[in-house]
């Protein structure tokens, strides 16, 4: 790995295949392990806070973003489009592969968000390495909060799927994002073009992909290591005039995502935070407190 530095000030990055992987520029001195941050959808690593609340509890910080997203964007990519969800398993695993190169004493946490947490549920179950003692998934994409139109669409995505796989089949802008930067008034700075308040058009490769990981998910899944499931207390639409667009997620159905943590097997708990956004971490005072706090105890569990 050739390390650079970053364009978020105090990390680098090193390009490994189609992902790349970031850090702080200074290492800890006597880690006690490292943690893998996931990012979702409309999304990439920006969070130089949530870096530093882990080093701060003597974990070493590592983020991804995956292939079509962020740093690892290339020309003639559609952001974030997949025809699998393993493909973001896979982008997973080389982040961790290499993590493991740096640090092979170290056990290892995964904190994923989104549909990052989505791909890091099903990577886990099916490719759970030795050293890896946890994982966190924050507001996974375990359901959208979708229309009865939306959901009668969904029953011709198989056929979709055969004669257009490219044909965008969803297309808004994501209130959420724009709420969430500094000039919409929210606690984020980030860069406006790799997470967008114009939004992503979600592709018929994208949708299928993410119905057929649902699919598992509903099926049953076993994840061998201690899983933290959180999520927000409530859900809203991702409207401009909802009066709950900072206090709520306006992305996924939490009522999904807690009848799925059940079907991730008997290590799975629930982590419920009153008025939480979409990202907990980046919640207002108060409820982002309570998710570190819950954070911060599965921790001391899972690496005492």
């Amino acid at each position: 790995m050739e390390w650079s530095p970053d364009i978020l000030a105090g990390f680098e990055a090193a390009s490994i295949g189609d992902i790349t992987l970031i850090r702080p520029d200074a290492p800890l001195t006597s880690p006690r392990a490292a943690v893998l941050h996931v990012h979702g959808y409309n999304d990439y690593f920006y969070q130089a806070d949530l870096a530093d609340w882990f080093r701060e509890r003597g974990i070493e910080f590592y983020a991804v973003d995956m292939r079509r997203s962020g740093r690892s964007l290339k020309s003639g990519d559609h952001p974030h489009d997949m025809a699998d969800i393993a493909e973001q398993g896979d982008d997973i695993q080389a982040a961790v592969d290499a993590m493991r190169e740096l640090h092979p004493d170290l056990p290892l946490v995964v904190h994923a968000h989104s549909t990052g947490a989505l791909a890091a549920a099903i990577w886990v179950a099916d490719r759970a390495p030795a050293h890896l003692k946890g994982v966190i998934l924050n507001s996974p994409l375990f359901g959208l909060q979708m229309s009865k139109l939306d959901r009668a669409k969904l029953r011709g995505l198989p056929l979709l799927r055969r004669v257009a796989p490219t044909a965008v089949v969803a297309r808004r802008p994501a209130i959420y994002a724009k709420y969430l930067h500094v000039s919409g008034g929210g606690p984020a700075d980030f860069d406006t073009t790799w997470k967008t308040p114009a939004g992503v058009p979600a592709r018929t490769t994208w949708v299928y992909a993410v119905i057929r990981a649902w699919a598992r998910i509903e099926a049953g899944l076993t994840i061998p290591v201690p899983a933290l499931v959180a999520r927000s207390d409530s859900c809203g639409p991702e409207t401009d005039d909802n009066p709950r667009l900072r206090e709520q997620d306006v992305v996924v159905d939490t009522e999904a995502t807690a009848r799925l943590i059940p079907k991730l097997g008997p290590n799975a708990r629930e982590l419920v935070i009153t008025n939480g956004i979409h990202d907990l971490t980046q919640s207002s005072p108060d409820p982002r407190a309570a998710y570190f706090a819950g954070v911060e105890a599965f921790l001391d569990e899972v690496l005492s």
